[in-house]
Parts: structure tokens; C-alpha cells; sequence
């Protein structure tokens, strides 16, 4: 059995489609240079699943790559306290894309939201791919790979790690089987103590018997809390709750980023480069600067004698990220009571933006500058990364009776 903790591991990628923007940065990369220093973080660049829109011009997609790690690094994502990858090197994790494949419902990749979503919005063309299809369960391989139990994922994302959990619940269910399985779970039941164990047999039939998810979601925590268990029982203890198979493949938890729905683009709608609204990550002061001066504000503010509706404002929203507390009051003050107009308002917030990016700015240029560094931080964190896929392969090959030895 593993002997990796699934609660001290995280996953998480990035598509290589286009420039990184402080949507990213907001959303995603100052959550990860937080969580590189209390979990085992795996960060990799999501090359296949930029194919599954982008096979007809994957040109662009090795200079994104490139560009897109810079932008990582600059962040302040340390290659010393994470791994850093390129999905596409780690052959594991498509060899198990396609075991887990054998075993996913059909019905389960179609209902996911964003194939639905696709195939509304290019109803007209025809685009429907495999890897629009499967999408969702190389997704799933990407984290059931390193055996993850923490994904950072955006609210728009998480119907995706819920699909993992089923994926992996299904996986244990068919091949999970150990001989005297109940009696060794019983047996380390045992080693919980005596009212630890009463309490987690409580649990377990409050959910078996009556399908309660409180008590499953209590006792799954009561088990990763116990420090005396190997992590061989822990998963016996974890399986057990819900059948009699062993936990081979862990159930993924999402974390989502605190701000990760609060960084608007420069329309008012998410930030985004589809949507071409985007201020990049590491984008010059007279760039940010334009950026803004050039985005809308209250259409009913005409005359600078006018009182503005901060809440109607998308640069309103500019500064609930960038500003602070009184002086975040203040703002909404000033436009409210007409005290200042749209260009002052516009200007303060754009000072923020590029104080904030300048040691980014500095950072990438450090890193361009030693790019043959960036090409051996990703070698190393790829080696890593595969020896952590093979490992779980491995198991998942024994499990399904490939292991031919």
C-alpha cells in the first residue's frame, strides 16, 4: 500500500492558452505560493488539455508553456518547496486516464457542466472531441495520479473534483478486495482506543445503515486526525466506512481560493483571455495604466458633479481586491458623494496594480534572463512527478490484474 498522505498533497495545473493574468494570480497562483509551504504541492502545466480546444494551432503552446512558468516563478512559486511540471511528460498519468476510462460511465462525462457547455456554445460546428468528452477524467487522472486529497480549484471547477471522488469511490468498489478485509478494519478499529473506536462504529452505521453524510464526512476526519494509525489501517478504517474495499485511490477534497470569484475583467465579466479583457501578470505600468483608463465606469455618472453607484462600477470592483479597509470606505465615498472623479478614481487603483507587480515584474525578468534554470526546475519536477504517478500506476496495475509477474 502507498505511503503517501492524501491530506498532505495537493495538485493543481494551469492551461498554457494564452497570457497569465491577474485573474490567475488572484485565482490561483497566490493561493498556491501559500499552500507550497504547508502541503506536498504538485503544480503542472495542463499542455493535453489545451489540446482538447487548441489541437487545429498548437503552436502556440510551447512558448505559452515557457511563459506561463516564468509567470509562476515570479509569483513566488518556489521550485524548493513544490514540484513543478509539464502534464505531457509524465506518460503515467495518461496510461491511467485510460485504465480509469474502462471503468467511467459514458452518462458520468456527459452530464459534467463543461462538456454541456461546450457543445451549446459550438452547436454549430462541429468540435466535439474524445478530449472534450474525457476532459473531465484526465482531470481526475491528474489528481488520483500523485493520490492527491486537496485540489485548489476555482467554484466553477469543483463539479469536476466531485467527479474524481466518484471516479476513485468506483475504482475502490471493483478492485479494492483484501483477503480478511473486515477482520483486519475491525482490527485496527481496535487500535483506535476504546471510545475513539466506539465512535467511529457509531459513525460508520449512522452511514451505512442511514445514509447519513454528516456522520461519513465526521469520521473521515476522525481518521485522518489519528497519528498512531499507519496509513495502510487509515486507509483499511476510510474504505470500511463505505463498503469493504481499501481506499487504493483516495477521494480528492476542492480548496477554493478566497478571491478566486471576486477579480473582475476589464469589462466588469470574469477576467479572462477568452474574453479579451485581461490586464497580464506582469504587464508594464503604461500598459495597466491604459487598461484602466480605457475601462467603463457608471453609465449614469455623465458629469463629474454627478454622484456615482460604486456597486455599478467595474472599477468599484478593481478596488474591493486592490484597496483596504478605511480607505476602501473612502473610495465609495468619493464616488457616492461625486468627490472625486472617474480618471483620479481610475488612477489610485492602477497604482496599486503596478506597486504590486513590480517585484513580480523584476522576478521574470531575473528568470528570462536564466532560462536554461527555468528548463532544469521543470526537468527535476517532472522526475519527481513520475516517480510519484508510477508509484500509484503500480498499484492501480496490481489492482486490475496487470501486474503479470
Amino acid at each position: 500500500m502507498s505511503t503517501v498522505d492524501p491530506q498532505r498533497r495537493v495538485v493543481s495545473g494551469m492551461r498554457p492558452t494564452g497570457p497569465v493574468h491577474l485573474g490567475h494570480y488572484h485565482g490561483v497562483l497566490k493561493n498556491w505560493v501559500k499552500l507550497q509551504h504547508e502541503y506536498d504541492c504538485f503544480f503542472f502545466v495542463a499542455d493535453w488539455h489545451a489540446l482538447t480546444t487548441g489541437y487545429a494551432s498548437p503552436e502556440d503552446i510551447a512558448s505559452s508553456t515557457w511563459e506561463m512558468v516564468v509567470d509562476w516563478l515570479a509569483a513566488g512559486v518556489n521550485p524548493g518547496a513544490s514540484h513543478m511540471f509539464i502534464q505531457s511528460r509524465v506518460p503515467e498519468q495518461a496510461e491511467l486516464h485510460l485504465l480509469l476510462s474502462m471503468i467511467t460511465p459514458l452518462a458520468w462525462l456527459e452530464r459534467a457542466p463543461a462538456y454541456k457547455e461546450f457543445i451549446e456554445s459550438n452547436r454549430e460546428q462541429d468540435k466535439a472531441s474524445y478530449g472534450v468528452l474525457g476532459y473531465p477524467l484526465l482531470q481526475s487522472a491528474d489528481v488520483l495520479a500523485y493520490r492527491a486529497g486537496l485540489v485548489p480549484v476555482g467554484a466553477d471547477q469543483t463539479p469536476h473534483v466531485e467527479l474524481a471522488r466518484e471516479i476513485a469511490r468506483r475504482f475502490n468498489h471493483l478492485y479494492g478486495s483484501e483477503e480478511d478485509f473486515a477482520a483486519n478494519a475491525e482490527a485496527a478499529i481496535r487500535k483506535l482506543g476504546k471510545k475513539t473506536g466506539k465512535l467511529y462504529t457509531e459513525l460508520r452505521l449512522a452511514h451505512t445503515r442511514h445514509g447519513d453524510t454528516d456522520a461519513l464526512a465526521t469520521a473521515q476526519a476522525l481518521i485522518r486526525e489519528q497519528n498512531k494509525l499507519t496509513l495502510s489501517d487509515k486507509e483499511r478504517l476510510l474504505g470500511y466506512l463505505e463498503g469493504d474495499s481499501v481506499a487504493i485511490l483516495p477521494e480528492p477534497q476542492h480548496v477554493l481560493a478566497e478571491q478566486a470569484a471576486k477579480m473582475p475583467g476589464l469589462d466588469g465579466r470574469k477576467m479572462s483571455n477568452t474574453h479579451d479583457n485581461i490586464i497580464p501578470l506582469r504587464a508594464e505600468p503604461e500598459t495597466v495604466e491604459k487598461a484602466l483608463r480605457n475601462m467603463p465606469t457608471d453609465p449614469n455618472r455623465v458629469r463629474l458633479a454627478d454622484p456615482g453607484t460604486p456597486e455599478a462600477c467595474a472599477v468599484w470592483q478593481f478596488h474591493q481586491v486592490y484597496t483596504e479597509g478605511a480607505e476602501l470606505i473612502e473610495v465609495h465615498d468619493k464616488c457616492s458623494s461625486a468627490g472625486w472623479g472617474c480618471i483620479e478614481c481610475k488612477q489610485c487603483v492602477a497604482d496599486k496594480i503596478i506597486a504590486q507587480q513590480a517585484p513580480i515584474r523584476q522576478r521574470g525578468r531575473d528568470f528570462e534572463e536564466n532560462i536554461d534554470l527555468v528548463h532544469s526546475i521543470i526537468a527535476e519536477g517532472t522526475e519527481r512527478a513520475r516517480d510519484a504517478a508510477r508509484a500509484t500506476l503500480e498499484e492501480v496495475r496490481d489492482a486490475m490484474g496487470l501486474a503479470y509477474r
